[in-house]
């Protein structure tokens, strides 16, 4: 069961450049974290898909079991996973998330 979700988010990572696992959606946030997450994403003019970790209990397990990592939301970049919110928060307040995104390619509108 578990290869069956590893599997699912590993498509998901491989398929996106920049993906979030996250409680509600970009549009419509379900927590604060998730909300300041986007809004960093949004304020750096990064495109990204955002996966509602709320609609399916065994994907908001398996995230947490695939990274080892306890909270939510997840953000990655290319394949690998960059942190959670204060992560997020913290490499974008020293401009150490926007040189990450730059190293990887990843083309900002802002």
């Amino acid at each position: 069961m578990q290869n069956v979700m590893f599997d699912r988010i590993q498509k998901e990572i491989d398929n996106h450049d920049v993906v979030l696992f996250m409680k509600g959606q970009a549009a419509f946030p379900q927590c604060g974290f998730s909300s300041l997450v986007v809004q960093v994403l949004s304020q750096l003019g990064v495109p990204f898909k955002d996966i509602n970790v709320l609609e399916d209990s065994e994907l908001r397990q398996g995230i947490k079991d695939f990274t080892n990592w306890p909270t939510i939301p997840q953000l990655y970049v290319k394949g690998e996973f960059v942190g959670g919110c204060d992560i997020i928060r913290e490499m974008y307040e020293s401009g150490e998330l926007q040189a990450l995104l730059q190293d990887k390619g990843i083309a900002s509108a802002a």
